[in-house]
């Protein structure tokens, strides 16, 4: 299998890796109230899940310039699933949550970013930008799948089958990647190098330009996403309402199903007016828009929902830009190297985004103090401000 059918193929796999990736933080309210967590505690527990992610992903995907990234996919489908599957069987608090979370997270490093060069190693001669952007944008409809997914089994038969339920979608994901993968040789290397050989991307100012951004992305993206249904939440209650149809977790599935369309018209513009410039502008808008944001809890639930749902579109919107302009700027042979470092780094801030959000909440005297929402979405919109000076300071100079 090659060009457009193994695109599709692996965003049906990345779909179903992704299924239980927004359980905990779907539901941290529940898990906050059963476990009796501290907004730090949650915090940590949602983004611990991202320090595997980074642990592994230097090793996985530097092995994908020497190794057929197929085989690093496989293996990461079944730890994934077991990490999960773990969680919902075990963790009974901070401690074994944070466990699996982390076991999870490594099961996805090596499936989304290694899944990434599976479809380019066979892309043929299709348009790799879009097609890169395609699979990065659908990311945002597997987590907001999962929102809804464990909104929905949670209703019915509780958390623990609502994560179980989830966590098969991993392993479901196998069969496929399996059979209908051919074996591909990575192309060869052009001298002698270490496997964790990343002077490639430190000496390119482009490609460093591109993964201090990410990181300063994600760590805007997996605070947002990872606190949203407890925003909410504490919006209604500040109501006295609830919500019939647009619950929460609704609301969370919208925020990042939207990220598709955003994320592919993010790409688009920057093809159009250029990738620096574009990415310079977005991440501005979404750190101001992000600002006020925190602000508006206490005002009528339907405004509050709309503001949220603008919010996302502007989160999401440089996501694709960026990892299509990361993996243009690199080689096929250091290409492994190249996003090894591009995943850590994002996905590292990923971690700090929601434990920084939780211990701010906490200091500012929980989530129901007045103006404790505003400083929390402060602190989500000065990480992504970053993105726009690493941009400016390393590839000012150099057309992005």
């Amino acid at each position: 299998m090659s060009g457009f059918p193994v695109a599709l193929l692996m965003v049906a796999i990345e779909i179903a890796a992704l299924l239980p990736m927004a359980t905990f933080p779907a539901l941290l309210p529940q898990f906050v109230t059963v476990w009796g967590l501290t907004n730090t505690e949650a915090g940590m527990i949602n983004g611990v899940f991202y320090i595997g992610y980074m642990l592994a992903v230097p090793f996985l995907m530097a092995w994908t310039d020497r190794i057929d990234a197929r085989r690093i996919l496989i293996a990461g489908l079944g730890l994934s699933a077991l990490g999960n599957l773990g969680f919902a069987a075990f963790a009974d608090g901070t401690v074994s949550a944070m466990a699996w979370r982390v076991v999870a997270g490594v099961g996805l490093a090596g499936v989304y970013m290694p899944g990434l060069r599976v479809m380019t190693d066979r892309l043929g001669q299709i348009d790799q930008s879009r097609a890169v952007t395609f699979y990065t944008a659908n990311y945002s409809v597997g987590i907001g799948l999962s929102y809804l997914l464990a909104g929905l089994a949670e209703a019915a038969w509780g958390w623990r089958w609502a994560a179980a339920i989830a966590g098969l979608g991993p392993l479901v994901a196998v069969a496929p990647a399996v059979l209908s993968l051919r074996p591909h040789a990575p192309p060869p290397l052009s001298g002698p190098r270490r496997l964790l050989d990343f002077r490639p991307v430190f000496a390119n100012p482009v490609i460093l330009a591109f993964v201090l951004a990410y990181g300063a992305h994600g760590f805007e993206l997996t605070a947002m996403r990872g606190w949203v249904t407890a925003f909410l939440e504490t919006c209604l209650a500040l109501l006295g309402q609830s919500a019939t149809y647009l619950t929460p977790t609704i609301v969370a599935a919208l925020v990042t199903v939207i990220g598709l369309p955003a994320s592919l018209l993010g790409n688009e513009l920057a093809l159009r007016i250029g990738r620096r410039r574009a990415l310079t502008g977005m991440m501005i808008v979404s750190g101001v828009f992000g600002l006020g944001l925190g602000l508006l809890a206490g005002l009528p639930y339907g405004v509050v929902v709309a503001a949220t749902l603008v919010y996302a579109v502007l989160v999401a919107c440089d996501s694709g830009a960026l990892t299509a302009g990361v993996v243009a700027a690199s080689t096929p042979e250091n290409r492994g190297a190249v996003l090894a470092v591009y995943s850590t780094v994002g996905f590292g801030t990923s971690f700090l985004g929601p434990f920084a959000v939780g211990v701010t909440l906490d200091a500012a005297g929980g989530a129901m103090a007045p103006g404790a929402w505003g400083f929390a979405y402060a602190v989500m919109a000065l990480g992504v401000l970053a993105g726009p000076l690493a941009l400016w300071w390393l590839a000012g100079r150099r057309a992005a």
